[in-house]
């Protein structure tokens, strides 16, 4: 019965997932591997043509130093998806961890671990941010770690509500009856029956982590030059958006765009996983 469950959700993720993960490869891959996509060196100034308009020499138009904008954009896109993926990671391993030890040792571990994450969630991520970053210093390093932490909560609390499910389940229960180790139900059982509900936690987490970081960088305590984030190029060109509004329009639908994939990401692996559950 739980082999079937568990194969019926991942069989029925695959139906919904085409649009989304393809978009989010695409980009994905693109930014990952700007080296070989960028038509130019995002670094390469070009005096002769600054604040040019997007052309066919430059799609995305060039800067107020002449630097192609696409070729920034990819190499920034880079720097924003890997702070995002890393963080996402930091946040899943820490989140997971810290819900599962609420969910299986109760009593006022449960309420000590669940009352910290409910603070921790209260407090608004900007100002948490703020204040950590102010004392961490602005760096890519510190970015990274800080956003890990503020999006463990939400994925601690997933993680218990999940566990305590399936602690009740008959497979658990006959389990511990039959002598096997909780730590090894949780590894060899537990973990693969709720990898659907991680993933969607993980592509809401992510959305997250990208937005932040673009927040963080725009208000200059993110990314640092030479260095450029999708978060720096907004910022760079918010000063001359009326005069040349390709400094904004593209970097700006980039982050949109990823944003809304990693969310419809999540949000069909839900309905996949809630139909699959339903017709089991």
């Amino acid at each position: 019965m739980k082999l079937r469950i568990r194969w019926t959700m991942f069989k029925g993720i695959r139906r919904f997932l085409p649009f989304s993960a393809i978009g989010l490869m695409i980009i994905i891959i693109v930014c990952l591997f700007a080296n070989f996509f960028a038509p130019y060196d995002p670094f390469e100034i070009g005096l002769a043509a600054p604040f040019s308009p997007p052309s066919w020499a430059h799609i995305s138009g060039t800067d107020d130093l002449g630097r192609d904008l696409f070729s920034r954009i990819l190499y920034g896109g880079r720097i924003t998806l890997l702070i995002a993926l890393v963080a996402t990671t930091i946040a899943l391993i820490i989140g997971t961890a810290w819900g599962f030890a609420a969910g299986i040792l109760k009593g006022w571990t449960d309420e000590f671990l669940m009352r910290t994450a409910d603070a921790m969630m209260a407090i608004p991520a900007i100002l948490f941010a703020l204040v950590c970053i102010s004392g961490l210093g602005a760096s890519v390093l510190s970015l990274t770690v800080v956003a890990g932490i503020l999006l463990a909560p939400s994925t601690a609390r997933m993680a218990r509500s999940a566990i305590l499910v399936e602690m009740g389940n008959d497979y658990v229960i006959a389990g511990i009856a039959s002598g096997l180790s909780r730590w090894r139900l949780i590894w060899n059982e537990i973990l693969p029956n709720i990898a659907s509900q991680l993933l969607v936690q993980f592509s809401l987490n992510a959305a997250a982590a990208v937005m932040l970081e673009a927040t963080l960088s725009f208000i200059g305590l993110g990314v640092q030059p030479p260095n450029a984030s999708l978060g720096t190029l907004i910022l760079q060109g918010y000063a001359k958006i009326w005069n040349s509004y390709w400094f904004v329009l593209f970097p700006g639908a980039l982050v949109t765009i990823t944003i809304l994939l990693f969310n419809s990401l999540g949000e069909h692996v839900r309905l996949s996983m809630n139909s699959a559950k339903s017709s089991s």
